[in-house]
């Protein structure tokens, strides 16, 4: 399978290169902020790290918002075949979530409800689409089935479940009437990315670690396990019912660290073998950003020391992942000038 991104030169216009796919850096930028908000302890110049990687991650939002726009404008062509390619379409997932990644950030640093609030309606109105859409257009296209699985299959099917992670933060900022109904969505987004999710992760464990260089993507896994949990303990926080979210939290948390041991085998198996770069690796960023903000939703409902100091592990290593990952970007991005 190939995919219809433009090989960069250095004659071609930046907005050539976009794609879906460029969502991730916005995805896996605000998430080293968001999860910042969530750590259980207050360190030093936290605050400040996250207003800061928040801003960047909301202008990575508006830039790669314009370059999209002016790829449909100039090369509509290009832009249409990212939907009709089975390997790139997975990332249509991606925009729904940078959408909602940013807008909670806005919540959580403090920022205007007036914001976040249309950013989680357009965020959660695309994720359904990709959720119902992109699945059907991959298993239609020629050659292509379930025995061609791999972890960016989880991509269009997982903005359902940020929906229902980052929905209950608005309820406080409601009329009653709104409430409710609210989380009623929330609950109904979260069982549906749960059962979508669930079978996507069945099949790329059946079809294995697959190549190399497709690695990463068994990262995203992730994300719907870390991001179950804390959207379980989001929703039931704001139902005022927290053991609900601590009783599905802690067993799906230990099947994240198990599922966590095995890809940093993997990777480190990858990265031996000569690892390449590609965008996928922002599949190191988001999904493990998911996984801190659950563990710190644990540590909040039980008080227990582990989940303490694990979610204070993990978002270090979510640091140094953004960082490396950042750089490398930034350097590929830079042959097209």
């Amino acid at each position: 399978m190939t995919t219809t991104e433009a090989p960069p030169t250095a004659r071609t216009a930046p907005y050539v290169h976009a794609g879906p796919h460029w969502f991730t850096t916005v995805m896996g930028t605000g998430i080293v902020a968001n999860a910042a908000t969530t750590l259980p302890l207050d360190l030093l110049g936290l605050a400040l790290l996250a207003r800061a990687v928040w801003v960047l991650a909301a202008v990575l939002l508006v830039a790669v918002v314009a370059a999209t726009a002016l790829q449909w404008h100039h090369h509509p062509d290009v832009a249409r075949g990212h939907l009709d390619d089975p390997v790139l379409s997975q990332s249509y997932g991606a925009p729904a979530m940078a959408l909602m990644t940013v807008g909670a950030g806005a919540v959580l640093l403090g920022g205007p409800v007036a914001l976040a609030a249309p950013l989680w309606v357009a965020g959660t109105a695309l994720g359904l689409w990709t959720a119902a859409a992109v699945p059907r257009r991959t298993l239609a296209h020629p050659g292509v089935g379930p025995d061609d699985a791999f972890g960016g299959w989880l991509m269009p099917v997982v903005p359902p479940m940020v929906s229902a992670a980052t929905g209950p933060l608005l309820v406080p900022h409601l009329p009653d009437a709104w409430r409710a109904p609210l989380l009623a969505l929330c609950t109904v987004l979260f069982v549906l990315a749960l059962v979508a999710s669930s079978v996507v992760i069945a099949l790329v464990v059946r079809c294995g670690p697959g190549s190399t260089v497709r690695t990463p993507t068994l990262w995203i896994v992730l994300g719907p396990l870390g991001q179950s949990v804390t959207a379980a303990h989001t929703i039931s926080a704001a139902a005022g019912v927290d053991a609900v979210g601590t009783a599905y939290g802690r067993p799906v948390w230990a099947l994240a660290m198990a599922w966590l041991a095995v890809v940093v085998v993997l990777t480190a198996r990858a990265v031996r073998d000569g690892l390449p770069f590609a965008m996928t690796w922002w599949a190191f960023t988001f999904p493990l950003g998911t996984v801190v903000t659950g563990t710190s939703a644990l540590a909040a409902t039980t008080g227990a020391h582990l989940f303490v100091v694990v979610a204070v592990a993990l978002y270090g290593a979510l640091v140094v992942a953004w960082t490396v990952v950042a750089s490398r970007t930034a350097l590929h991005a830079a042959t097209w000038a």
